[in-house]
């Protein structure tokens, strides 16, 4: 595999990892470091730059999604959509450095959106959070190889 197609593969692992969709970018990003393929920064900022794109779209569709939220077909009932709100009004935008934690991180995401928390702020800490798991992933790797 050349560097470049490492990359892609990577990115396409992280910002569908960051979106409803499934996704374990931590493994492939491992894989890569293990398999030498490709420089382990440009891996390391390729997986934040893909996982950041796809909490960019995950907010877009909590933002813009919300606007549908009093149809009957809605995935959220009102309910679970008042105790989400209940909960972001709580913890406020500090929880989005939280959106790296799997199963947790996505809905932090969609609820900023519908929230509507403002963009810069969602990306300077949904940012932080992505670029210190990749990092701990990487350097726990480069601790351990050596």
């Amino acid at each position: 595999m050349t560097p470049f197609t490492a990359y892609a593969t990577l990115f396409f692992s992280a910002f569908t990892s960051a979106t409803i969709l499934p996704g374990s970018s931590e493994a492939v990003l491992l894989g890569f470091l293990v398999a030498g393929v490709g420089d382990p920064v440009t891996l390391v900022g390729v997986a934040v730059v893909g996982n950041l794109l796809g909490s960019i779209l995950t907010y877009a569709m909590g933002r813009y999604a919300v606007a549908f939220r009093d149809k009957r077909w809605f995935p959220v009932s009102p309910a679970q959509y008042d105790r989400a709100q209940a909960w972001y009004d709580r913890y406020g935008w500090w929880s989005l450095l939280m959106a790296w934690v799997p199963l947790v991180g996505d809905p932090l995401t969609v609820v900023a959106g519908a929230m509507r928390a403002r963009l810069a702020l969602v990306i300077l800490l949904v940012g932080l959070g992505k670029f210190g798991r990749y990092v701990f992933v990487a350097g726990g790797y480069a601790l351990w190889s050596t």
